[in-house]
């Protein structure tokens, strides 16, 4: 189709600018969204809020922010020529790295020209009578497209907390996820961390070496385990260059997308010699193996998980010169893996500074932001710095959060208020040719990114094939897959405590597990027999 010329709709003569497919956002999935869209001869554009390409990796640029999952596993898999061009320097690459190498992505492929940078949506209404989207930005661009693809991402509608006064504080205040381009400068500085998740256990290291002080508000301590990050060198890097196909290739058959995978023993068959021996070995190796290459009980039987959670409490112990304070550090009234295991360096060798304190807010709750910083139940800390490190509303905090109206005229939001239900994690009933390739699956992020994209531009590819317009799934499947998946996580250690994970994190969201918990390798095969059975679940027109 030919694209109109973009004007804004304070022209009241304003052209719509006409598009095959629609993508909200340039993080990693919307980046290759478009890359497949563009590459199968589909009119595609990108619609992002931001002013640069990486999503969370543009967002999120606070000090430490890194990858968890090793460089070359989160990295994508469709060139060759890219793998080999591009060097990773560390082993879990840092925030501005990865924003330079989705820059670099971008680039490569010539998918700038179709990107409308600082447009954050403002409606996505679909239009009965033209069967397609009608999409207008917060600064009156308007669109429309036969197919809308929110790749809005899981962790990018943040969580501010519900605090009375928050507008009052005179100092310097943000959320980790909108950190200012500019660098921070904390030097001398009085600066209160607000939460102790994946972010902040990050951050924390960070500021404490600059801040004159730094007090942490910890409301749930965290089983955070060693990174173990490093430089890749030179003779490192070929390795890496001419492992990828095997690297991707055991990713592939994991449950978590991971390099690693769970052993198959029960920690409760071995001896407890060959167990601890075991704990230790995996302790000592770098990422996320102390996590998913444990036993694979610990995340179904509170007995294993049980065993190994001592095991984590007392390596955090030894960890902190304080033992009153390290009592506090260390949770003991949730499992091992029930929420998202942060990966740490220094985090916890950071509480024996002299300049850092923990404020236990458990114990004395936070009553107010006052103009001079945090009041709690016992005490009132002068601050010149908060920083909200208060997570997200994820997996549907950001599609809820625009105003996106289906077929009847009813908004998700509206739809998913007791739980998102979905097919296949990828389509809504009601919402014809609206495509969600949010990352709503267990996974390491990049390996089922690329997944769902390449199944959407397949389908899409598939229609014009077969002359269809619209695809929508039924209700019914949409009723089976939703039980299907809720049905997954009877038994399993997520949903022992509360979490994001859970929804539970924002006050009034349904408690349930958000991600497809079948794990990486079912969905795949899933997506390819949905496929392979002319897109059984969906109708066409």
């Amino acid at each position: 189709m030919a694209q109109a010329q973009q004007k804004f709709s304070s022209d009241v003569n304003a052209e719509v600018e006409q598009l095959d497919a629609l993508v909200i956002g340039a993080g990693v999935t919307g980046i290759y969204q478009l890359y497949g869209l563009l590459q199968k001869g589909i009119n595609a554009k990108i619609f992002e809020a931001g002013s640069g390409v990486g999503g969370t990796w543009y967002w999120n640029r606070y000090p430490g922010a890194r990858f968890d999952s090793e460089s070359y596993s989160y990295a994508y898999s469709f060139s060759d020529e890219l793998l080999q061009e591009w060097n990773w320097k560390e082993h879990y690459s840092g925030q501005p790295e990865n924003e330079q190498y989705l820059n670099y992505v971008t680039d490569k492929f010539k998918l700038r020209p179709n990107i409308r940078f600082n447009a954050r949506i403002k409606s996505v209404h679909f239009n009965n009578a033209s069967g397609r989207w009608d999409v207008e930005t917060e600064d009156g661009y308007r669109a429309s497209a036969q197919f809308v693809i929110a790749a809005v991402g899981i962790l990018s509608a943040n969580n501010m907390p519900n605090i009375p006064g928050i507008d009052s504080f005179k100092g310097d205040s943000f959320h980790t996820s909108r950190w200012p381009k500019e660098a921070v400068d904390f030097t001398n500085k009085r600066v209160g961390v607000i939460g102790t998740g994946a972010t902040a256990i990050q951050l924390i290291p960070e500021v404490a070496k600059q801040a004159g002080h730094l007090a942490v508000f910890q409301r749930t301590p965290q089983y955070a385990a060693p990174l173990r990050n490093a430089l890749i060198a030179d003779d490192e890097q070929q390795k890496i260059k001419d492992s990828y196909a095997e690297t991707f290739a055991k990713c592939d058959k994991t449950f978590g997308g991971f390099m690693h995978d769970f052993d198959p023993r029960s920690a409760l068959e071995v001896t407890p010699e060959v167990r601890e021996a075991f704990f230790e070995e995996i302790w000592a190796q770098p990422g996320f193996s102390k996590w998913f290459g444990c036993f694979h009980d610990i995340m179904t039987s509170n007995e294993a998980n049980e065993l190994y959670a001592e095991f984590v409490r007392k390596k955090i112990r030894e960890r902190v010169n304080d033992k009153e304070l390290a009592e506090k550090l260390v949770p003991k009234d949730y499992p091992f893996g029930a929420k998202r295991v942060p990966m740490e360096t220094g985090y916890y060798e950071t509480y024996n500074r002299d300049n850092v304190s923990l404020v236990d807010v458990h114990e004395s709750p936070i009553i107010s932001i006052t103009p001079k910083g945090v009041k709690t139940a016992d005490a009132e800390y002068e601050l010149d710095v908060i920083i909200y490190a208060t997570g997200f509303d994820a997996i549907t905090g950001e599609l809820t959060r625009m105003d996106i109206r289906g077929r009847g005229g009813e908004s998700i939001k509206e739809k998913w208020a007791d739980g998102p239900r979905t097919y296949m994690t990828v389509q809504t009933a009601d919402f014809p040719n609206l495509f969600i390739p949010g990352g709503a699956v267990f996974c390491n992020f990049t390996r089922c990114a690329e997944v769902i994209t390449e199944w959407i531009c397949d389908c899409i590819d598939y229609m014009r094939d077969k002359g269809h317009t619209l695809i929508e799934t039924t209700v019914e499947a949409e009723d089976a897959w939703t039980e299907h998946a809720n049905s997954l996580t009877e038994g399993m250690i997520f949903t022992k405590t509360d979490s994001w994970f859970m929804g539970s994190n924002i006050p009034g969201k349904k408690r349930q597990f958000l991600f497809y918990a079948a794990g990486a390798p079912a969905f795949r095969d899933k997506c390819a027999d949905v496929a392979a059975k002319d897109y059984e679940g969906f109708v066409f027109k």
